[in-house]
C-alpha cells in the first residue's frame, strides 16, 4: 500500500516563526490570535527535529506580518526564535528576535497588592532581571516573575 506524504504548502506572504522551543507553538499561536479577529491560515508544526534544538516548533501565518508588540511576547517564551517575512513566496527579511530588557504592558505582576493590581491608572512595567531563565521584575513592587506563561496579559 502506498503511503500518502501530507506537505505544508508555502506561504504567498506573511510570517513564519523559527525556531520555537518545541511544546510552545500554541502560546506562540494564542499571543498571535490575542485581541485580533483570526480569519488567516495558521499552520503549526510541533516537535520537528532540530540538530541545534533536539525538538522545535514552527508556525506560519498566513496574510500577517507581526507587530512588535507581538515579538516581544514571543520573544519572553521563545528567545532562540526566528521570525521569517514573506513576501511573494520569498523571504524579504529574516530577523533574531531579542528579548527586551524593558516591557511594559505584557505580563501582569503576581503580587495582588502591587499598584498594577489596584485598579489604578498605571501600566504594568517589568525589567529583566535574568536571562536564563527568563526572569522579569516588576517596577514598582519588584516582585520577581519566573512563570512567564502565566503572567502574559
Amino acid at each position: 500500500m502506498a503511503r500518502k506524504l501530507m506537505k505544508v504548502e508555502p506561504i504567498e506572504r506573511g510570517t513564519v516563526i523559527d525556531h520555537i522551543p518545541g511544546g510552545m507553538a500554541f502560546h506562540v499561536v494564542s499571543i498571535i490570535m490575542s485581541g485580533r479577529k483570526m480569519d488567516k491560515t495558521i499552520t503549526m508544526a510541533i516537535n520537528v527535529k532540530s540538530k541545534d534544538m533536539g525538538k522545535k516548533d514552527i508556525v506560519k501565518v498566513e496574510g500577517l506580518e507581526l507587530k512588535k508588540s507581538d515579538v516581544n511576547k514571543i520573544s519572553i517564551i521563545a528567545p532562540d526564535a526566528t521570525i521569517n517575512i514573506i513576501r511573494d513566496g520569498e523571504v524579504v527579511e529574516k530577523r533574531t528576535v531579542n528579548v527586551p530588557k524593558k516591557v511594559t504592558g505584557i505580563l501582569k505582576c503576581t503580587n495582588p497588592n502591587c499598584v498594577t493590581n489596584q485598579r489604578e491608572p498605571v501600566e504594568r512595567e517589568f525589567v529583566l532581571t535574568s536571562r536564563s531563565p527568563i526572569t522579569y521584575q516588576c517596577v514598582y513592587c519588584e516582585r520577581e516573575v519566573e512563570n512567564i506563561l502565566d503572567s502574559l496579559v
